[in-house]
């Protein structure tokens, strides 16, 4: 997806861009907390106002284990495949601040022991592609892109891209852009398998497709830098998106060409996705959707606890970014955040604090009976240990 051009230093002259538009409002994120028995603080309405769209309830999908072998071709023809649950269609970046997308996008999941299964299957009447080699910045085209934190903490994700031409850019991050991450293209999916069916023609514009559909095999041992790994057991969960880049294009010469303004440059390409971010940016994992992990039939999706407290921390981490825009350092207080040092959630009272100087900061939220969760200013959010 496009984002605010950046240069990588460990791929000369390829570049990477982080999204810089406003986001809007796209949902009602108190709503869904309290249909989960979170009381509102009693000092304001929301403590959310001005941040919905960062807020809103990220979508989740229950994983099934297989035995079966599946072969990487694109065609999603065993069976496994054919019991395996779509995710809804894929709707704007910004959520409901935008129209839904004019081209349908979904994907299935399947896992074994070794090995995370995704397919996606992508309509589109115009199939083209002109990203050839491996690591060439497949954003370029058409492509769909997943996006991986196996922690949960929103450092050290991994992202692949795929065109239509079965051309793979795969990268590390160990922390996003907007905490001055840089990404290791070296990097590369150890033992990746993937495929490609297309239900068309490949770049030719003369005649009108149908649809591409990917397939990849994802080693799980390759999506953990360091030691140990340790591999999903039955209710892991893991944050996991998908987003699909599409731009539009006119015939030229018989060839898809994008198009562009009066100043003769390209126009922004839509970025659609499975759980809206709320933000034209891919790199904000706290927003992404959870993949849960299951070895049993018709197990339900359930969010931790855990998962209530961390809001208050990104409350407290968008506030502080807001607040050093606007004077230059990161406040020293909540007081000044106009954020409440208490909250109840599930009727549990929880204590904010913040530990601060105009450079950096530490939030902490902790209630009797609870971990102690912490996030800082780089946006690294854990659970410490007792």
């Amino acid at each position: 997806m496009k984002r605010n051009t950046i240069t990588h230093k460990g791929k000369p002259g390829s570049q990477l861009q982080i999204g810089a538009r406003k986001a809007r409002a796209s949902g009602r994120w108190w709503g869904w907390l309290l249909g989960l028995g979170v009381a509102a603080p009693l000092h304001a309405q929301t403590p959310f106002q001005g941040l919905e769209h960062l807020f809103t309830a990220p979508n989740s999908y229950v994983v099934q284990h297989t035995s079966q072998p599946l072969t990487m071709d694109g065609n999603l023809a065993e069976s496994a495949w054919q019991q395996a649950a779509w995710t809804t269609d894929f709707v704007d970046i910004e959520g409901k601040a935008k129209p839904r997308p004019s081209l349908q996008t979904r994907v299935k999941m399947l896992w074994n022991d070794s090995t995370l299964f995704v397919a996606a299957t992508l309509q589109e009447p115009q199939i083209w592609a002109t990203q050839t080699h491996h690591d060439d910045i497949i954003y370029h085209d058409n492509d769909f892109e997943l996006f991986i934190d196996p922690d949960n903490n929103t450092h050290q994700y991994f992202e692949i891209e795929v065109n239509a031409l079965n051309k793979i850019f795969d990268l590390y991050l160990p922390k996003p852009y907007r905490n001055r991450g840089d990404a290791l293209i070296g990097w590369d999916v150890a033992g990746l398998r993937s495929g490609v069916s297309i239900k068309g023609t490949l770049n030719q514009p003369q005649d009108t497709d149908e649809s591409w559909t990917v397939e990849m095999a994802i080693p799980l041992k390759t999506l953990r830098m360091g030691f140990p790994f340790q591999p999903p057991t039955e209710g892991t969960q893991w944050r996991i998106n998908f987003s699909r880049v599409q731009w539009d294009t006119r015939v030229v010469d018989g060839k898809n060409r994008k198009l562009q303004d009066a100043a003769g440059k390209d126009l922004p390409e839509h970025n659609w996705v499975w759980s809206p971010q709320g933000v034209i940016n891919m790199h904000y994992p706290e927003r992404w959707g959870y993949l849960q992990f299951t070895r049993q039939a018709n197990t339900p999706f359930k969010l931790p606890d855990s998962e209530l407290r961390r809001r208050y921390l990104w409350l407290v981490y968008y506030r502080q970014q807001q607040y050093r825009q606007q004077h230059g350092r990161y406040a020293t207080t909540l007081a000044e955040l106009q954020v409440a040092p208490q909250a109840e959630i599930n009727r549990r009272r929880h204590q904010l604090q913040l530990a601060a100087t105009p450079y950096q900061f530490t939030a902490t939220i902790a209630a009797a009976g609870n971990p102690t969760i912490h996030i800082n200013d780089e946006g690294l959010i854990e659970t410490l240990k007792p």
